[in-house]
């Protein structure tokens, strides 16, 4: 698997695209804005989209997500307990940027699901603090870590947002990401990337 970063929006989120190098087929991981420049590169590169994978369902991580899903004719994916964050402008905090934004996913998944697509295995870890519903998608094979904004370079994501808890989120991260092996490389919805045995020993947080 091959990884891009696209830094995105007006709060600079990481977007990724997961391709894989055999098939040219893609995921791209939390379209937060920019859809013509994200289509553009798709074009460009001759990828092959085969669906859309939210973290969680703030403003910045999911505007350009339906514009890219109707141009490609592709699904969204987000966990279940993400729903109504997506749904309510209140919860994805639109109204920050003067938006009363309403998102949707055409799939919502399990924690501890196994998604088989692009043919790259990602598994599902709900990881809730962020918000309700965040997630977090692991490729196990390639020891990687689509973290969101759940756990980020030496810190982890804000907590005071509606649906947020600090406790929910360093025990999602106790519970899931550190169970992980120290080499897995993370690529956070903001800022650089890490592994987990840095963040393991080097996150004040955890």
């Amino acid at each position: 698997m091959k990884i891009e970063q696209y830094c995105v929006g007006q709060v600079g989120t990481n977007c990724y695209f997961a391709i894989n190098e055999e098939t040219k087929e893609v995921l791209v991981v939390d379209p937060g804005d920019s859809a013509q420049m994200l289509a553009d590169q798709i074009k460009q590169k001759e990828l092959k989209p085969v669906a859309i994978l939210l973290t969680h369902g703030h403003f910045d991580h999911v505007m350009a997500a339906e514009e890219l899903a109707e141009m490609f004719g592709i699904k969204i994916y987000a966990h279940e307990a993400e729903k109504s964050t997506l749904e309510d402008y209140r919860l994805n905090v639109s109204g920050m940027i003067g938006r009363r934004d309403h998102y949707h996913a055409d799939v919502y998944v399990k924690d501890g699901q196994v998604l088989d697509l692009a043919g790259i295995k990602l598994k599902v870890l709900h990881t809730p603090g962020h918000t309700e519903g965040g997630c977090c998608y692991y490729s196990e094979q390639e020891g990687i870590l689509f973290s969101g904004d759940t756990l980020f370079c030496q810190s982890v994501g804000r907590t005071d947002f509606p649906g947020g808890s600090m406790s929910q989120i360093v025990r999602s991260i106790k519970e899931k990401l550190l169970a992980l092996p120290d080499e897995v490389k993370v690529y956070p919805g903001h800022m650089d990337h890490t592994t987990i045995g840095i963040e393991r020993v080097h996150n004040p947080f955890i």
